[in-house]
């Protein structure tokens, strides 16, 4: 029989469990909120506010699907799926890549380009008004100082994953 954790010191201290928990809770409702505000002020959903935002990238030009899905973390389907909507609004064109029909390429159109400026000014007053406002200037640095610390050793640690 094995001896219960606390003997072993495995346990891990509610407190660190409760403020992870606080962590996950606020970025879950901050992101419910924000994707609310698009949704209701510029009729689009988050997930298309994310792909205007990776094809306005300067200097990249248009995205293969593939780079789109993998870096929002899409399914190849989810992701045409999305594009095929983006498409539909006339936000987006797709174009077949130089030299190889298999790949589309995905690039912002005027009409694209006009929906993103629309989404980051409702997006920034959104987050001044939830994110920032509760917070003095302050707290928020250092939370955002603690988030990149967290966010780059985590990648560090997935990279190792692979």
């Amino acid at each position: 029989m094995t001896k219960p954790q606390e003997e072993r010191g495995a346990v891990v201290p509610d407190a660190l469990v409760h403020e992870f928990g606080a962590l996950l809770s606020a970025a879950s409702a901050l992101e419910r909120i924000a994707g609310r505000e698009l949704e209701r002020r510029c009729g689009i959903r988050h997930a298309v506010f994310e792909v205007l935002l990776k094809l306005s990238r300067p200097g990249e030009g248009p995205l293969t699907m593939g780079d789109l899905a993998a870096d929002l973390i899409l399914t190849s389907g989810g992701m045409t799926r999305i594009v095929d909507r983006m498409e539909d609004a006339g936000f987006v064109r797709r174009t077949q890549a130089p030299g190889d029909r298999r790949r589309q390429l995905v690039e912002l159109t005027p009409a694209g380009r006009a929906k993103l400026d629309e989404a980051l000014r409702v997006h920034a007053e959104t987050l001044r008004e939830h994110f920032a406002g509760p917070l003095p200037d302050e707290q928020r640095r250092v939370l955002v100082d603690a988030l990149r610390t967290l966010r780059a050793t985590a990648r560090a640690e997935l990279g190792a994953l692979h």
